[in-house]
């Protein structure tokens, strides 16, 4: 009995020696800081915002379509009646939903790259504008950071003024996404769109649409800023009916966030992407940033480059119901100049060289 006691003695006794040691140990182990759980905490901020964009629609689709032949069939022809219903509201204001630019996770998506609004004028809240969104790049991070999140101070910098984006019109046809768009101030980059926008809302609204669209994203690589205006004037057109002035912007470090494979002109690959780009709207593009473990592997999340977006001086449009097509051009020669002068007055603040020019195509 004595031996049967002594033992257990010891395995006791080892035992707490066991869990002293290996609460020792745990203890040794150094706790992440607080820069580890911000840089976490930012790059969740940049997956869920590039899966929502990137797979939130089609994902949302097929689900609504696999419910179809289930016992839950009556969500999807309810939710189906219900778009059917709702079809318009993205082209008459939408369901904006101003708690969402307050979502303290853009705040970690802004410090992730980090981006940062440049003001360099007055904007009166006494009028409407357009601003036009230069480059494109891949995901247009600038754009909306800027216009749509709260999280860089849009109404702080320009008290009064309501930031608006738009997007393809084809984004507010796919189930969930749409009212994923609808909440946060997105709407489609239609006339109708726009013009409700700037005829039904009073003044103070500014309505930003990244004019090169799908066609420039083709020539989004680091070192090259490539826009497609030349032949873009259909957001003149609207701001001469609408009287609205128009503001041009440049995010400077946008083509700088992914690496993509760039087919030159007139090659099968280059066609087979235009092609797409007139059929489904957008051109599909191969790129690649970094991985989701290392930012030294290649991956879908884009690199962490830091973004300015600056907004330049408004040009003062009159209102005009008819506009000629001198009129039209008058003022977007008149919007390109505001435009280079904002460029070549910036580019060496951030990060690109005296010698840099702008190509406009």
């Amino acid at each position: 009995m004595k031996t049967i006691i002594a033992a257990c003695s010891q395995n006791l006794s080892g035992s707490r020696a066991s869990i002293q040691t290996a609460l020792r140990t745990l203890l040794a182990v150094p706790w992440p800081s607080q820069r580890d759980i911000g840089s976490a905490l930012q790059l969740l901020a940049v997956l869920q915002w590039v899966l929502s964009f990137l797979l939130l629609g089609i994902v949302s689709l097929l689900l609504l379509i696999y419910l179809l032949f289930t016992s839950l069939w009556l969500i999807p022809v309810l939710y189906l009646a219900w778009i059917i219903f709702d079809w318009d509201t993205p082209e008459k204001g939408g369901r904006r939903l101003s708690c969402l630019r307050r979502w303290t996770v853009w705040k970690h998506f802004r410090d992730y790259f980090p981006v940062k609004l440049v003001k360099t004028h007055d904007l009166s809240p006494n009028h409407n504008y357009i601003i036009g969104s230069h480059p494109h790049g891949i995901l247009c991070v600038g754009a909306f950071c800027n216009f749509i999140t709260g999280s860089t101070g849009f109404e702080e910098l320009f008290p009064g003024i309501r930031s608006f984006l738009t997007t393809l019109a084809g984004n507010f046809r796919l189930p969930v996404f749409r009212e994923y768009l609808m909440s946060g101030g997105l709407f489609p980059v239609t006339r109708r769109a726009i013009g409700y926008l700037l005829s039904q809302k009073g003044t103070g609204n500014a309505v930003a649409i990244v004019i090169g669209g799908a066609a420039e994203s083709l020539s989004c690589r680091p070192g090259v800023t490539t826009l497609i205006l030349k032949n873009r004037k259909g957001f003149v057109r609207m701001a001469l009916r609408h009287g609205a002035f128009l503001v041009p912007s440049f995010s400077f470090g946008e083509n700088d966030l992914f690496r993509q494979v760039v087919f030159e002109e007139g090659s099968w690959m280059r066609s087979i992407q235009r092609r797409f780009q007139k059929m489904i709207g957008f051109a599909p593009c191969l790129f690649y940033g970094r991985g989701l473990t290392s930012c030294r592997s290649r991956g879908f999340l884009p690199y962490a480059r830091p973004i300015t977006t600056v907004v330049g001086e408004p040009v003062a449009v009159p209102k005009v119901e008819n506009p000629s097509r001198e009129l039209v051009d008058r003022y977007h020669e008149l919007y390109i100049r505001a435009l280079l002068k904002l460029f070549n007055e910036n580019k060496t603040k951030y990060g690109m060289s005296e010698s840099d020019e702008l190509h406009i195509l």
